[in-house]
């Protein structure tokens, strides 16, 4: 009995259609391992989220808070503890610069803006490999299916046998080539919009974080849970200044 299915299309196939079966294994194994790395960072910074909450707020100085965050370089809360802290030295420092004309706060919302972003970028590493794959995959498979009809077809036009039983087989393994590429297409799709809605989690809490700190560092007061509210009353004269600690 003739045996049909990924195992012959790789064996009756030629050079090209076995480079887009192991190009398509290829990006899905990249897709997983994004899905994965992505994933288990995000869970990581929010234990981390939940541990500047509870630690950090609780020391009784700036310096006590950064090394109750611990000494992680890709912590981003103790990046924003030590931009925040950079910042607000700069301002108080007596030298003159080119920040003289911005206020204390304006000062310390550029700093704080600044590593906001600088995280929230590096959050976003590994999306556009997920969008790619996701969205180019079925192409790739597509092309492996018109490529395997191609040589099925002449194949039958060689052997001059057109009947079922001929054109069904090599038709039918061609089309699997289809069925890979969505096989890698739809977890990386499902896993972009996963990893994309933990970055806006864990972006939401950098902001928040960044915002608490911003109120400390202009009003000397340790941050509360309602420091945001406390952020937009004391800022309510200087929107600019409430604006960039924006992540």
């Amino acid at each position: 009995m003739e045996q049909h299915g990924i195992a012959n299309v790789w064996q009756q196939g030629d050079f090209i259609t076995r480079f887009i079966f192991v190009f398509l294994l290829g990006m899905s194994v990249v897709s997983w391992i994004a899905i994965l790395t992505k994933g288990l960072t995000n869970r990581r910074i929010e234990r981390l989220g939940k541990r500047a909450q509870t630690r950090f707020w609780s020391t009784q100085s700036i310096n006590e808070g950064i090394e109750a965050l611990g000494t992680g370089g890709d912590n981003p809360y103790r990046a924003l503890a030590l931009a925040g802290r950079e910042a607000n030295e700069q301002q108080t420092s007596s030298q003159a610069s080119l920040q003289g004309g911005l206020s204390a706060g304006e000062w310390v919302a550029r700093g704080l803006r600044n590593a906001c972003d600088d995280e929230v970028a590096r959050l976003q590493n590994g999306l556009a490999i997920l969008g790619s794959i996701g969205s180019t995959a079925p192409f790739v498979g597509l092309f492996g299916t018109v490529w395997g009809i191609y040589h099925a077809l002449m194949a039958i036009g060689a052997s001059g046998q057109a009947s079922l039983d001929h054109v069904a087989g090599p038709v039918g393994e061609s089309l699997v080539m289809t069925a890979i590429g969505l096989f890698v297409a739809i977890p990386a799709v499902l896993g972009f919009n996963y990893v994309n809605r933990g970055n806006k989690r864990v972006s939401q809490r950098l902001n928040r974080f960044a915002q608490e700190l911003h109120v400390y560092f202009v009003t000397g007061a340790k941050a509360r849970n309602d420091a945001r509210q406390t952020s937009a009353a004391g800022l309510a004269g200087d929107r600019t200044s409430a604006n960039v600690t924006a992540c």
